[in-house]
């Protein structure tokens, strides 16, 4: 079935039992956002809040917390999005197997949206300050929507069918924001958004913006699919929402040339972008496990704030993953996987890391073709490949990209992380195949850079035998300098080192990881002790960096800035190429630049302690 609107959804998982309604008053400030974050690493159900302080909206979140329960929402109409997509990339396989598509014309009958003259949306106007003020984090900026859907229209080619609809976080209080008039978004660099908004820019018109909340959830998944950018989602969450997405137009009742307003949303926040001010947004809680800092970014000047008569206001909590984002992640990719080697020749699989923040890693497995009767086989093909990934849309923010060929074992599955981690460094030649991107852009979250949306990229690619055997335990004869210790095999061949704190002197000379490959090179030179060890990692904690495998991946990828934090034993530096004989070294502590990571605050953990309790409404879901 698909759900029309969120109340159909929500009715649905209460019938299944997948979901719990809470009827003791819960604070929209930190308390439910902690109560989410709990429920969701516990395997729970999604959750229903009857009662918000002081908010006479009720609220539910952990619609998509487990991977089974996102499929079951999309259940009816997965198989035949898939189809679609598959037709969408070569029509003639319909007529290999006729019947197998016969699945797709519920979903082609859906695509389009329908024009409507009302809708429940409009049944009441309220403001700013009347909805579920949601602060996730103690030092977020103030209270934000973190299930938007924002739509837009470019300037010179409006319509529902050339419009975006993105899910860009949205402060609606604190800061400098004026209560009620004006909101705040926060978009990225990359996002289709920002090419309406500079197009309105261009033309000297009102860049107008709608804020839905609600509505069927096919909306929410189709708000962050990667779409191109020629294609509006709407048409998207109607194939998988297996309904038409109701617009509507009321001309003469709203103010001049306002966009169409998405009938079965719940709320609907409605204005025009500022086009002479923008104003500092954040702090906020992200998903990278860090705040993200406060920033200038536009201006929503609000003219309106609609909502249904039986508004609920979803909403979901991000931060360290794996957070409620994961199963978005998941699903996308089991949509787009396979389209992966049309749309980039001589790739069959990407996997953006989400226990590294998505972004920052990213494992490849790629073809390596070229010159085939070479009686050394190096990775060639997979370079032209590994451009092309970094130059693919949301793909192009990664900083690591790991790209191994299928040549080599056609049986390596990119989403098996040891697996993949195992098979390059077994094969990887440090000396010619690490290759960098300098002074270039990367995630606006990831402040590990070089400054705002600066940074650098790194390519490791392998191809060929394998060149050495991985340690599964520390070298006997293993020495560290002064200072670094505490030496743990964060996963075969790769060692975490506790290193000394990042001081600042550390940034302006003679860095401490360089003199530790410095001295681990004049002790070891170029014999095999380091040989099975071909990744030193150097951390502020070892135990804690070893301890999981995400634990490892999260410091790893979202602590290090590859051109300045990848180190090398034996390095050198010819034609302009940098490698090194010995094994990479990857500085991942804090540094004084960085965000800070999220820690939840004591006292509000010591009040939801009491609701998951005995004889709280939350008994009985282990935390």
């Amino acid at each position: 079935m698909g759900y029309r609107n969120l109340r159909e959804c929500i009715n649905d998982l209460e019938r299944t039992g997948q979901l719990l309604r809470i009827e003791t008053e819960v604070d929209a400030h930190l308390e439910a956002a902690e109560i989410q974050r709990r429920v969701y690493a516990a395997g729970g159900p999604a959750l229903f809040f009857a009662n918000v302080k002081d908010c006479r909206f009720p609220m539910v979140s952990n619609l998509f917390g487990t991977r089974e329960r996102t499929w079951f929402l999309f259940r009816d109409a997965i198989e035949a999005v898939k189809n679609l997509i598959q037709l969408k990339l070569d029509p003639s396989d319909f007529w290999k197997d006729p019947w197998r598509f016969r699945n797709v014309l519920r979903p082609l009958w859906s695509m389009r949206p329908r024009k409507k003259s009302r809708g429940p949306l409009i049944a009441n106007e309220t403001t700013i300050d009347q909805l579920p003020q949601l602060q996730s984090w103690p030092d977020d900026g103030g209270a934000f929507i973190t299930l938007p859907l924002v739509y837009s229209e470019h300037a010179g080619r409006s319509g529902l069918m050339a419009s975006n609809l993105g899910m860009y976080r949205v402060q609606i209080s604190g800061g400098e924001y004026e209560p009620n008039k004006q909101v705040g978004l926060h978009y990225q660099i990359h996002r289709t958004i920002g090419v309406h908004h500079a197009a309105a820019i261009e033309r000297g018109v009102p860049f107008r913006v709608n804020i839905f909340v609600g509505g069927s959830p096919a909306m929410n998944l189709a708000a962050v699919m990667p779409l191109p950018e020629n294609i509006s989602e709407l048409t998207f969450a109607g194939a998988l929402g297996r309904n038409r997405i109701p617009m509507i137009h009321l001309p003469n009742q709203l103010p001049p040339n306002q966009l169409p307003l998405y009938g079965e949303a719940d709320f609907c926040i409605s204005g025009i972008v500022d086009p002479e001010k923008t104003l500092p947004e954040g702090p906020f809680g992200d998903h990278l496990g860090y705040y993200s800092l406060v920033h200038d970014f536009p201006v929503l000047n609000v003219e309106r704030v609609y909502h249904r008569d039986d508004a609920i206001w979803p909403f979901t909590v991000v931060g360290r993953p794996p957070q409620e984002d994961t199963s978005f992640g998941a699903i996308i990719h089991e949509l787009t996987g396979p389209a992966i080697p049309a749309v980039i020749p001589g790739v069959h699989e990407v996997h953006a890391v989400d226990a590294a923040g998505v972004h920052p890693l990213l494992l490849a497995i790629g073809s390596e073709r070229y010159v085939p009767y070479a009686e050394t086989r190096k990775p060639q093909e997979l370079l032209t490949a590994a451009n092309a990934i970094l130059g693919q849309g949301q793909l192009s923010l990664a900083k690591y990209l790991f790209i191994v060929a299928k040549e080599d074992n056609p049986e390596l599955d990119g989403h098996d992380i040891p697996a993949m981690f195992r098979h390059l460094l077994e094969r990887i030649n440090s000396t010619t195949d690490i290759h960098f991107q300098t002074q270039t852009t990367i995630d606006t979250l990831d402040y590990s850079g070089s400054g705002f949306n600066a940074g650098s990229k790194v390519v490791f690619a392998a191809a060929g035998p394998p060149r050495r055997e991985l340690a599964n335990e520390i070298p006997v004869d293993f020495w560290l300098p002064d200072g670094f210790g505490a030496p743990r095999i964060a996963m075969p061949g790769v060692i975490a080192v506790q290193a000394p704190l990042f001081a600042r002197h550390d940034a302006e000379w003679e860095p401490a990881a360089k003199r530790f490959c410095d001295e681990m090179h004049e002790r070891f030179g170029l014999s095999n002790v380091l040989n099975s060890a071909p990744l030193i990692v150097l951390v502020d904690d070892s135990e804690f960096a070893a301890r999981t495998l995400n634990n490892f991946l999260w410091v790893t990828f979202t602590r290090s800035n590859p051109a300045s934090d990848i180190y090398g034993i034996g390095a050198t530096n010819y034609r302009k190429h940098w490698g090194c004989s010995g094994p990479i070294v990857i500085d991942a502590r804090i540094k004084p630049h960085h965000a800070p990571p999220l820690v939840e605050d004591p006292a509000v953990t010591k009040q939801v302690d009491k609701l998951f309790a005995s004889t709280g409404p939350l008994a009985g879901i282990e935390t």
